[in-house]
């Protein structure tokens, strides 16, 4: 499987070790940067170009590190396209592909070991997309939202209006 990767200074060492490992295990990894270590890199330019990729590339995933996860995981959603998940835990990882068909998950490379996160990205290529009908459906109504900008309606017995 082809898998795109990014990351900021934080993830730099955890994303170089990814790309070798997903080649020993059969995979095609396209390392989106950065491609030298720079304590100032910022993560917006590389990860939004892995998410790119993936976005483009319907039968890809992507793989974006920093420090905690959270900032990639950000950027990578604003990408058209992106289901991303911040993946904290062997479970986290497994839910996004099976629940979310999230298609590029984030890892924290300061908050896990590098075994813990390599495991994480195993679960994550290997775990499939269930395909039930109410994750599809709440697939649907965020990209439809992603596309329209349109609301999905509130369903008839819930209140209609915020409340205080």
């Amino acid at each position: 499987m082809r898998v795109y990767l990014g990351s900021d200074h934080a993830g730099f060492e955890l994303k170089n070790h990814l790309v070798e490992w997903l080649k020993a295990h059969g995979h095609e990894p396209v390392d989106c940067g950065p491609h030298i270590y720079d304590a100032q890199d910022d993560y917006p330019p590389f990860c939004l170009r892995a998410a790119e990729r993936v976005a483009a590339d319907k039968d890809s995933l992507g793989i974006v590190i920093g420090g905690s996860g959270n900032g990639e995981q950000i950027a990578a959603n604003k990408v058209k396209g992106v289901r991303a998940a911040l993946a904290w835990s062997e479970q986290t990882a497994a839910l996004g592909r099976e629940h979310n068909n999230a298609n590029v998950v984030a890892i924290g490379g300061r908050m896990h070991s590098r075994e813990e996160s390599t495991k994480f990205v195993e679960i994550f290529l290997n775990t499939p997309y269930s395909g039930e009908e109410r994750h599809t459906r709440r697939i649907e109504m965020l990209s439809a939202y992603e596309t329209t900008g349109e609301l999905p309606p509130i369903p008839a017995h819930h209140p209609q209006e915020p409340t205080a």
